[in-house]
């Protein structure tokens, strides 16, 4: 077999021992570190998380959410939401009495920041080293700076307008009054500083490893963080308070198991996109794709076909399981996956959002028709995944940016704004209310084949994770390409489907290809009515997905780094 024009110069890489991947080559370099020295996978991914949040800056907010898959060696699987809840005292028609059914960006769309608690929980109960040793590299990262890098600096450009909304936001991505240039130190003092005050709490508590993780969680959310938190929400008009804080902690939940093939795909709930996953596989194991030619136009149109049917499940049944009821068993079984297949034309596109099959229906926005997609607000998410030596494996999708939501003045971070993820409405199934969770679209995976071989993976990207970690997986277990090609491989993406993100902007039929895919491919989508789009060449906007596949049948772990991002993967 020849090798396809669109590889690209990233070999894949090997090892026996262990192995980590992360959007940033620094993230992957410190977690390495980690390892090389004694920690376990959740050592090693804690590390790498919170440095994302110092490196991808405009994408990963130290505050924000950071949703965590463990699969221990032993087999057990579990998931850490980190994502936070709506404050208790905010009214669940606020945004429709008070601001025209939109969600403004500020402090209003504030959930508890959820991202600290989810890294030591995970610390606590499953890795070995202490806050310290752990954040040590986002805090240097954080106080000496890093050379900005071209997808930063393209980031905070195109956001910047945001950042000028608030001095202590323009000071941190706007220094001198512009965005950084590629290769300018960047510094983020004050985060530096926050995340030290954890770590320092944590050396002057005499106690246990366990007592010093508590000791470093309480600065930050019932401690001096909490207080400058608070004081600033209660001074600008938010409903962020005391009380909201020093009572939240992680959802600690068994993962979603679904069968495909021989493989076992674990997911996260229906409080973020992760069942999605699931539904997909499903689809087209029903529909058949068996005989149809990688990224050919046939197998494109069924993929897309089927992700419209996962997305109108996701859109009008997905949300908090604690305030509605999901069927998710439904969801994601090979029954529903049939009905679904039975609904597929395979010459001509659904001209929008297909009904859903049970459960109650809800309004849709007005349909939009952007020739390219619109900017939204915040930055697209980061990834890390390891694999350590004993088999443990960790997938985590960290996120929140900082350009529609104020930074608290003197804390470099701004406490998560993901409510700009639920819908202004609190009648629909991802409705604001009081304590509930929005519906997130990070949504962290591991997949395990039956002879016990493991394979954690993820990526940003908003509403293309699912639809990136989709093709990447049938690239790898489907069409058998070794892990970096079916990274590198070109990407297709759907939106015909409201955004997860305010203000939920609909695009029915719009279909973005990459500019790598065989002449007349778009010509014969356009055929099947798709209203097809190009994007450039290993953009971003495709995602880029992370993974590492450790293979029972050979002992290798096989790592691999979107080259869509300046993602690194390292193996031992």
């Amino acid at each position: 077999m020849s090798t396809p024009s669109w590889n690209v110069p990233r070999p894949s890489v090997f090892g026996t021992r262990h192995a980590v991947s992360s959007g940033h080559y620094l993230a992957s370099s410190a977690a390495h570190a980690i390892l090389e020295a004694g920690g376990n996978a959740i050592d090693a991914g804690c590390c790498a998380g919170m440095a994302l949040a110092v490196l991808h800056a405009d994408e990963v907010n130290f505050a924000g959410v950071a949703p965590i898959m463990i699969r221990l060696a032993d087999g057990t699987a579990i998931s850490i939401d980190g994502l936070g809840v709506w404050p208790a005292g905010i009214p669940a028609d606020l945004f429709m009495t008070d601001h025209n059914g939109t969600i403004p960006s500020g402090l209003l769309r504030t959930v508890v920041p959820a991202a600290p608690d989810a890294w030591i929980s995970a610390l606590r109960d499953h890795g070995t080293m202490t806050f310290g040793e752990v954040a040590e590299a986002a805090i240097r990262l954080a106080r000496d700076g890093f050379a900005a890098f071209p997808l930063l600096v393209e980031g905070i450009t195109a956001r910047q307008a945001g950042y000028r909304k608030w001095p202590a936001n323009e000071a941190i991505y706007l220094p001198g009054g512009r965005p950084p240039a590629v290769g300018e130190r960047f510094v983020q003092t004050d985060l530096a500083r926050s995340i030290q005050l954890m770590a320092d709490a944590e050396a002057r508590t005499t106690g246990s490893r366990v007592d010093g993780l508590e000791a470093a969680r309480a600065v930050f959310y019932e401690g001096e963080l909490a207080r400058e938190m608070v004081r600033y929400h209660e001074e600008n008009g938010g409903y962020l308070t005391a009380e909201d804080l020093a009572g939240f902690r992680c959802r600690h939940e068994p993962v979603i198991t679904t069968k495909w093939r021989d493989v076992d795909i674990l997911t996260c709930g229906p409080w973020c996109q992760g069942p999605s996953l699931a539904q997909a596989l499903q689809i087209l194991e029903a529909y058949g794709i068996e005989g149809l030619a990688h990224n050919s136009p046939d197998y494109i149109h069924i993929v897309v076909e089927a992700l419209k049917g996962v997305f109108s499940d996701r859109e009008h049944l997905y949300g908090d399981p604690a305030f509605v009821d999901v069927d998710v068993e439904r969801l994601v079984s090979a029954a529903h996956g049939a009905a679904r297949a039975a609904l597929i034309d395979p010459d001509h596109a659904h001209p929008g959002l297909p009904d859903i099959l049970f459960g109650e229906t809800q309004p849709l926005p007005e349909p939009k028709d952007y020739d390219q997609l619109p900017v939204v607000g915040e930055g697209a998410t980061s990834y890390v995944c390891v694999v350590d030596r004993w088999g443990n494996a960790f997938s985590a999708t960290p996120s929140d940016g900082a350009s529609s939501s104020p930074v608290i003045p003197g804390t470099g971070f701004v406490p998560s704004l993901r409510g700009m993820q639920s819908r202004p409405d609190p009648r629909h199934p991802s409705g604001v209310a009081p304590g509930k969770r929005p519906r997130l679209t990070p949504n962290p995976a591991i997949a395990v084949r039956a002879d016990g071989s493991v394979l954690p993976f993820g990526c940003p990207g908003g509403d293309m994770q699912v639809q990136a970690m989709l093709q990447v997986f049938l690239n790898a277990f489907h069409f058998g390409m070794p892990l970096q090609e079916a990274v590198n491989a070109p990407r297709f993406s759907t939106w015909s489907f409201p955004n997860s993100f305010a203000p939920f902007d609909y695009l029915p039929s719009r279909l973005f290809l990459e500019d790598r895919f065989a002449p007349g491919t778009l010509d014969a989508l356009r055929a099947k009515g798709h209203d097809v789009r190009s994007w450039p060449a290993f953009t971003r906007d495709a995602a880029a997905v992370e993974a590492i596949f450790r293979d029972n049948r050979t002992g290798f772990l096989e790592s691999a780094a979107d080259p869509r991002q300046p993602a690194a993967a390292y193996v031992s």
